[in-house]
């Protein structure tokens, strides 16, 4: 755990592969290696599913080192006793040529309405920011104003439609 991220109320961990093979295989053993004393009952989060934590893995295992921190993150509080795992967020992979990420998020219906997804939407953009991305895309449906409301408070401006018909937002700093 050498790379981690925090703010006022979170840390955040990158998921290694050895991470991400317990999500699959073991979420107890998962939650003493993140230091966490049990993962909440409905874990995995919203669209972050078992497929979503088998493509996060495929990409860290080809990614090897130079996917550290481009990939998925583990969102935990910040109390050095009892912390909890609530969420989690990252990229889809490291800046493209043009210097765009595309960040996803998700949290637990347990800490929803408390600001921690805008924390760590705010953490996760600073890091691509402070580490060559130039910028960062956000995809959700207009059916989702707890998700809207996240990016606007993260400093993202509604850039249009996508050709799915999902929302896109973008912060460039």
């Amino acid at each position: 755990m050498k790379l981690q991220i925090e703010t006022a109320c979170l840390r955040l961990i990158p998921a290694t592969a050895k991470y991400l093979e317990l999500e699959l295989s073991d979420i107890e053993h998962l939650a003493r290696a993140l230091g966490v004393a049990s993962v909440p009952g409905d874990w995995p989060p919203g669209e972050y599913d078992a497929g979503a934590i088998g493509f996060f893995l495929e990409q860290t295992l080809a990614a090897g080192d130079a996917g550290e921190g481009w990939l998925s993150w583990y969102a935990l509080s910040r109390q050095v006793k009892h912390a909890e795992l609530f969420g989690c967020g990252g990229f889809l992979g490291a800046p493209d040529a043009s210097g765009t990420v595309e960040i996803g998020y998700s949290i637990v219906q347990a800490a929803r309405g408390r600001g921690l997804a805008t924390e760590m939407v705010m953490a996760l953009s600073a890091y691509a920011l402070n580490h060559g991305a130039r910028r960062i895309i956000a995809h959700t449906t207009a059916d989702n104003p707890a998700s809207i409301a996240v990016l606007k408070k993260s400093a993202f401006d509604l850039g249009g439609e996508n050709p799915e018909g999902m929302l896109e937002f973008v912060r460039t700093s």
